[in-house]
């Protein structure tokens, strides 16, 4: 599905933070000054070590945690305050998270049908219980799975197949967006490689935009349409997919692309993986205003630090 870019964006995040509190004296700056947008139909792509903050923003975004500051407008509602019952039920409808580890994330004690149907029963979105069950079993066709399987528990299926049942449950509500937390990597890489090739299936059919956590290059360069940078709770560089990948600015974004490996044993055996410590880089997150590269290509960096970069 084509992304129109000339349209409103679906999901607008301005300046969020989210910082928790753990005594009087130390708070923890988990998200700090975040901003990027997701149009509908879009693969947004959010890459960063881990602790950098991915996982914090889809529960900020998604209202799982209060934000501590910043703004959050959703199919043009403002999600970044308090919200009415109104808006919450739009919310709890229209968006959805897929976790990343599926047997967490289901209710043990609950068949696959209730899982997926709890979403429906909240929300009333039915009139029969034929007509739940037909829902129901809908989804599970359409994410790979058998309508049998309603009646299983959680414990009879494989991870690949529990992260299945994760995805219709998410979809059932018919989303605008999902926010994808780092889905796949509890997986093998076959079934990574079938979730991904699943979620894109159901993107051109149904238009929904995804949030893609990951910290999985290859897979994230193969799913998104534009990524964003994540380091100490900072997003450092955010741009198209062919933009970070064939030209990235900051020396952190060259540090994380340095590391992948090479298919190839002949280039793998030459790829010297390019260092990055902050504490000694000379640079301050805190400082950085968005610099345009290109396009829609950005990097947060002070003026003086942007003219490093681009002179290379």
């Amino acid at each position: 599905m084509a992304v129109n870019y000339d349209s409103k964006p679906l999901l607008k995040v301005n300046g969020l933070k989210q910082y928790f509190k753990i005594n009087n004296k130390f708070t923890v700056r988990a998200v700090d000054d975040v901003s990027f947008e997701i149009y509908s139909g879009e693969t947004y792509g959010l890459v960063g070590e881990s602790g950098s903050g991915k996982s914090t923003i889809g529960r900020s975004v998604i209202r799982l945690y209060d934000p501590t500051a910043g703004q959050i407008q959703f199919n043009g509602m403002d999600i970044g305050g308090k919200m009415s019952k109104s808006d919450t039920s739009a919310l709890r409808t229209q968006m959805q998270m897929i976790f990343q580890d599926p047997m967490a994330s289901l209710n043990p004690r609950k068949k696959i049908e209730d899982i997926i149907g709890e979403g429906l029963d909240i929300h009333h979105s039915y009139r029969s219980r034929a007509e739940r069950t037909e829902k129901v079993s809908t989804i599970l066709k359409k994410v790979g799975l058998s309508p049998e399987h309603s009646s299983r528990y959680p414990h009879q299926f494989s991870g690949g197949q529990r992260q299945r049942v994760g995805i219709a449950r998410a979809l059932i509500m018919n989303p605008k967006l999902i926010i994808a937390d780092e889905c796949i990597s509890a997986l093998d890489v076959s079934i990574q490689a079938q979730v991904v090739n699943l979620m894109k299936d159901i993107q051109q059919e149904t238009g929904t935009a995804y949030l893609f956590i990951a910290h999985d290059l290859s897979m994230v360069k193969y799913i998104s349409d534009r990524i964003g940078v994540l380091h100490l709770g900072h997003l450092l560089e955010t741009g198209t997919t062919e933009e970070i990948f064939e030209n990235p600015v900051h020396p952190y974004t060259k540090s994380l692309l340095s590391a992948i490996p090479a298919p190839n044993p002949v280039v793998e055996k030459s790829r010297v993986a390019l260092t990055y410590n902050y504490k000694t880089s000379g640079l301050d997150y805190s400082k950085g205003t968005d610099h345009l590269v290109s396009g829609t290509h950005y990097v947060k960096c002070t003026d003086k630090e942007f003219a490093r970069f681009m002179e290379g």
